[in-house]
């Protein structure tokens, strides 16, 4: 392994995040917090009444109502003041702790995250009157057991280090259907601000993709509100995810298989440009701007009429194709195509570039007559910003900062500056050149 840290070794998403167990959690919620959120059928809930005249009472409706045993965790808590204002809302819980928002007119409290599945919950609330005293209620209830559950594994690796490219990927265990529930559920905070956006790729397949690279040295904390989320119909979610990663220094690679030569760019600066032999005719290396998967030393490759031990091997599709040496071809690099598919460079050029790569560097193939293949790798640099921003449910840019991530809408983005192919993929990327 490199000084960058290990490669992964799994082509598939795979867990690697540490899973948020239940402990005991208190969340008091006061006025000074904003944004408001629709209050849900429920019913006032019994408590300790503060003294004062009953007429001067305020009523409080909390829901879920007290003694509900089945409650939907999706739906969340919800507290709202009939008359009078909220001063105060606590969440007492051995799950997950509970956070929420009062709207502006101090009548409304609703949390944040659905709730953990197969949990009791007991809230208090209080509420003060004009000329009144404090009054409280209290809800206790517990939320259902589902029949079925998803669980979700994350490929970031804790404390890992990734290329620019990197995507966040989600695997889930279950068909999605609720895909729109399941992107709010997610938070990224991000140490230098990044604009992207969710992409599915199916119905179990979840990755977020900055509009352009990753800017060198960001920290990413990824926080998955899954548990008593709702993914599909009777299938709730039954965990917290979280996971922690960084984006190392940028190196990107440009393969041109016209005239057998690839540059490796590092942090913006042209570092090597080495002959190379690319895949023949009928095996032409496809054109895309891929991202590095895994790497080995060796790697057995097989094919008709050949088997052999590869040193210093870096993946970049799923299908096979590397960036590796080839001490057989060393004569023709830079002259003629004569690999399998794979870009063949000198044992010295290749355990560089091996000792460089980290899943995620940006290697776009150009001027190749075959095209790329969606799915044949990480290929979510295929995309547009447009055709990314349509792969999510919920139809927004994501835009994240050191204090957590928001929806906004991509049309009040200023427009990208970003130039390929050092800062972002270049257009139209995997068509025939």
């Amino acid at each position: 392994m490199n000084s960058r840290n290990g490669a992964a070794r799994s082509r598939q998403p795979r867990r690697a995040a540490a899973l948020t167990t239940g402990g005991a959690a208190l969340a008091v919620l006061a006025l000074l917090v904003t944004a408001c959120s629709a209050s849900g059928p429920g019913a006032q809930a019994t408590g300790n009444h503060g003294a004062g005249a009953a007429g001067n009472r305020p009523k409080i409706t909390i829901s879920p109502a007290s003694g509900t045993k089945a409650a939907d965790p999706s739906a969340g808590i919800t507290v709202t003041a009939n008359t009078g204002r909220l001063t105060n809302v606590t969440v007492q819980t051995s799950g997950s702790a509970v956070s929420g928002t009062l709207s502006p007119n101090g009548r409304t409290w609703h949390s944040q995250w659905a709730l953990d599945v197969s949990e009791s919950y007991t809230v208090k609330a209080t509420a003060t009157r004009r000329g009144g005293k404090p009054f409280t209620t209290t809800s206790a209830f517990r939320t259902l057991t589902p029949g079925q559950t998803f669980q979700t594994q994350i490929f970031e690796g804790y404390d890992q280090t990734y290329g620019v490219g990197m995507p966040v990927l989600l695997a889930f265990s279950q068909p999605i259907t609720n895909k729109a529930e399941v992107e709010r559920s997610l938070q990224l905070t991000t140490s230098t601000p990044v604009v992207g956006a969710w992409y599915w790729d199916g119905d179990q397949t979840l990755a977020f993709r900055p509009r352009d690279y990753w800017p060198s040295g960001t920290t990413v904390s990824f926080t998955g509100h899954l548990d008593g989320v709702e993914g599909a119909p009777g299938t709730y979610g039954a965990h917290m995810l979280t996971q922690t990663f960084t984006i190392g220094p940028s190196v990107v690679a440009v393969a041109n298989t016209a005239t057998h030569r690839t540059q490796i760019y590092y942090d913006g600066q042209l570092k090597y440009d080495w002959p190379m032999s690319s895949g023949k005719p009928g095996d032409d290396t496809p054109n895309g701007s891929y991202l590095t998967i895994e790497k080995s030393n060796p790697v057995e490759m097989k094919g008709p009429g050949y088997d052999v031990q590869v040193p210093w091997s870096v993946r970049f599709t799923f299908s096979g194709d590397y960036y590796h040496d080839a001490y057989w071809s060393v004569g023709q690099q830079g002259f003629e195509n004569v690999s399998h598919g794979c870009v063949n460079l000198s044992p010295a050029d290749a355990e560089t570039y091996y000792n460089l790569a980290v899943p995620g560097d940006p290697i776009t193939v150009t001027s190749s007559p075959r095209a790329g293949t969606w799915d044949d790798g990480w290929t979510y640099w295929f995309l547009s910003w447009q055709d990314l921003v349509k792969g999510s449910a919920v139809g927004q840019a994501v835009q994240a900062g050191p204090n957590g991530s928001t929806f906004i809408d991509p049309a009040t983005l200023p427009a990208s500056t970003a130039t390929s192919p050092l800062q972002t993929a270049p257009a139209g990327n995997s068509a025939v050149s």
